[in-house]
């Protein structure tokens, strides 16, 4: 054999050698594992390409080697297909959960728009109070708040002591004595132990947070507050805006000057009894007299332990 075929001739028998080895790997009782097998100079020839740490591959050994390979393979494609499966599995879990989320806002701020719509929650009909002779603006109001106040009208006829009014948020309510609970459901009270209506001192009056004095929350310094009795209109103008605590009885102390001091529980939107008071204080406007002044006797002062009714939060 000249040199000149050896070359290509080598090449082609080694190719052979492989194919016979794939062959044997994927079938070890065929012809080719066989041959390999039973050929001497083939399994010294394959032993340069195969052999493992100077020991010949045998088609058992190169079998199994394949079949590692494959369980390999089959081991990588399950992970792979487990990790997919788990991948689309939370992503379909973070769109329903970002749907989810979204219904459920729309729906809330179309309950919400629904609950404070202008129409009283409870019925379309407001009755005409018969002391202001109109129907009070209750689309601030709780839906608890507008049915107790509907019912006292009828169990509460007495006259009010004066007619409370604040222009910058169109309130105008009847003061009562006292601040039971029947008296705030009607309107508000005049807190007892403190100043008479018309004498000079400081007049405290209380009210409901989700009812008549809703609004107080926007109030601000320099506010006009109008107290009308008969034959007689004070004007006050708000001077100090507060939050205290209910021990706090301090803001109802006696003042030399005639002082109305309001007073609502606080967070206005609070769920449950209110911890705090919300104190709206104002003097009289001395540049705003009416024909008849105000008589200056003091009426003594009764103790007030609280700013609240009895053991009934202003709530």
């Amino acid at each position: 054999m000249n040199r000149t075929s050896f070359v290509p001739n080598a090449i082609t028998r080694l190719g052979a050698l492989f194919q016979a080895a794939i062959d044997c790997a994927l079938a070890p009782t065929s012809a080719s594992c066989i041959l390999v097998a039973t050929n001497d100079r083939a399994r010294s020839i394959l032993l340069r390409f195969v052999g493992v740490a100077g020991t010949l591959v045998t088609p058992e050994e190169l079998a199994t080697i394949a079949a590692k390979s494959r369980d390999d393979t089959v081991r990588t494609r399950t992970i792979e297909r487990v990790l997919l499966a788990t991948g689309l599995t939370l992503l379909s879990v973070w769109f329903a959960a970002r749907f989810h989320r979204t219904i459920s806002a729309r729906t809330a701020i179309a309950e919400f728009e629904a609950e404070n719509a202008s129409e009283p929650p409870d019925g379309a009909s407001v009755p005409v109070d018969p002391v202001l002779g109109a129907a009070v603006d209750l689309h601030l109001w709780s839906a608890k708040r507008i049915s107790a106040y509907k019912d006292s009208i009828a169990k509460k006829a007495d006259a009010p002591l004066a007619i409370l009014r604040i222009p910058k948020i169109n309130l105008e309510v009847p003061v009562f004595d006292d601040a039971d609970d029947l008296t705030l459901n009607r309107g508000v009270g005049r807190i007892l132990g403190t100043a008479q209506v018309g004498v000079s001192g400081n007049l405290g009056i209380a009210g409901h947070r989700d009812g008549f004095f809703r609004g107080l929350q926007n109030i601000a310094a320099g506010d006009v507050l109008e107290l009308v009795r008969p034959r007689h209109s004070d004007r006050y103008l708000v001077s100090q805006i507060r939050i205290v605590k209910p021990e706090d009885t301090w803001v109802l102390n006696p003042t030399a000057a005639p002082t109305l001091t309001l007073v609502t529980c606080f967070p206005f939107y609070f769920v449950g009894h209110a911890p705090m008071r919300y104190i709206v204080t104002a003097v009289l406007d001395s540049a705003y007299e009416a024909s008849t002044s105000p008589t200056k006797t003091q009426f003594p002062r009764a103790s007030i332990t609280k700013i609240r009714r009895g053991t009934d939060d202003l709530n």
